[in-house]
């Protein structure tokens, strides 16, 4: 029998296992002919249930190894989505971005890049409805429908602008249980905060108050960890060189839970394996009530090891004056083919104190390709969902800049 419909096999079981209340410890729960409970467990009704565990892990390896790129990488997370055992495994199994290179489960957008190479992404902005998707890039062709990773949708108010970040297409808001976070902007667009729905690994994260955190639907609350939107970067944009709109944009980023180190070879950078404050998979749903007790504004998740080490600090990349062409231009080799005040690259500020080296290291990238389609490429030390925010921040009008 082939490694697919193993899968098949187990997830049409699981299915059927769904159906039937479950117990504590995951056993299905019938009522049996004299009126009492009979636990049964739908697995050991498998022929793959008594499977040694050094096999199913072979098993496991030889599907992860196959599915090398998306779209036929979704049979590896169907593996993961079999049971507990096989999720276990499939976890361990399957390595993070900055060491595999591919983004497999969606804590994988809160996990740091590739070390070696730029990820390939790309964003479409949709004008009609003020929302932005971005994707996987499949094949050298932007234009293509890739492997779909993030949305955001523009939300205007009188102060500021917000883009609320999901990770449903269908469902960008607040009060979505797929909401990870959200990119807030001042009155005349020229700074940013990224605000991330889980608390950081490091340091001591300031939780904003706000109408979020306040109205928080039933499959939202966690008994363990406030919901809240958690600061974890700040995005400034400058008055351009001449003071017009002809000017190249200057931009920085200062990344709040990122060391400046991060960067050097070898350098570590805070690396999340589940998600902290889960919307998604949270025990059983129960009211939730603001109380004096609940109002945190510090709360401290895991001794800080970065306390002494500056935070990493992000600039664009300066562009050259093209005499021939009469314009500022950039290097992107090939993944930018429109020219637009919006097109940036970003490297490590020589204020983080790192080498030369360092500094002319592309870290994330973004330029225009199509009318509304942009490429977006991005490595270690960031993820893709800071790598998003950031890129958003340049999609917002800019009073002051132009």
């Amino acid at each position: 029998m082939s490694f697919r419909s193993i899968i098949f096999d187990m997830k049409g079981l699981r299915s059927r296992s769904q159906s039937h209340h479950r117990d504590g410890v995951g056993g299905v729960v019938s009522v049996s002919e004299g009126g009492g409970l009979v636990v049964l467990d739908g697995l050991k009704q498998s022929c793959w249930a008594n499977m040694p565990p050094e096999l199913l892990r072979d098993v496991l390896l030889r599907i992860e190894a196959s599915e090398d790129a998306w779209p036929a990488r979704k049979h590896v997370v169907a593996c993961a989505g079999v049971c507990r055992s096989w999720r276990e495994i499939m976890k361990e199994i399957v390595k993070s971005p900055q060491i595999s290179s591919k983004l497999t489960f969606p804590i994988s957008l809160k996990q740091p890049g590739p070390r070696d190479s730029l990820l390939q992404c790309y964003i479409k902005r949709n004008r009609s409805n003020q929302t932005y998707y971005l994707y996987l890039g499949l094949n050298q062709a932007s234009t293509d429908d890739g492997k779909f990773l993030l949305a955001a949708r523009k939300c205007r108010r009188a102060t500021h602008t917000d883009y609320i970040i999901s990770l449903n297409c269908d469902d960008v808001s607040r009060g979505s249980s797929t909401y990870i976070g959200k990119l807030r902007s001042n009155f005349l667009g020229t700074k940013f905060t990224i605000y991330d729905a889980h608390p950081p690994l490091c340091g001591a994260s300031k939780v904003t108050k706000s109408r979020s955190t306040r109205l928080v639907s039933l499959k939202q609350v966690s008994p363990r960890v406030p919901a809240g939107n958690y600061p974890i970067a700040h995005v400034s944009y400058d008055l351009n060189v001449l003071g017009s709109s002809r000017g190249p944009r200057i931009m920085q980023c200062v990344m709040d839970a990122i060391p400046a180190s991060a960067v050097e070879p070898g350098g570590v950078a805070p690396t999340q394996t589940h998600f902290l404050h889960s919307r998604i998979e949270t025990s059983p749903s129960i009211p939730f009530f603001r109380s004096k007790s609940t109002r945190v504004d510090n709360l401290q998740l895991v001794p800080s090891t970065t306390q002494n080490e500056g935070m990493l600090v992000l600039r664009n990349k300066s562009p050259r004056w093209h005499e021939q062409l009469q314009c500022w231009c950039l290097n992107f080799n090939g993944r930018v083919t429109v020219a637009s005040v919006k097109n940036f690259q970003l490297v490590a500020s020589p204020k983080n104190g790192v080498s030369e080296q360092a500094q002319e290291n592309v870290i994330l990238q973004f330029g225009k390709v199509g009318k509304d389609v942009f490429t977006m490429d991005y490595q270690y030390p960031i993820s893709a969902f800071e790598a998003f925010a950031i890129c958003l921040s340049s999609f917002d009008t800019k009073i002051a800049c132009e």
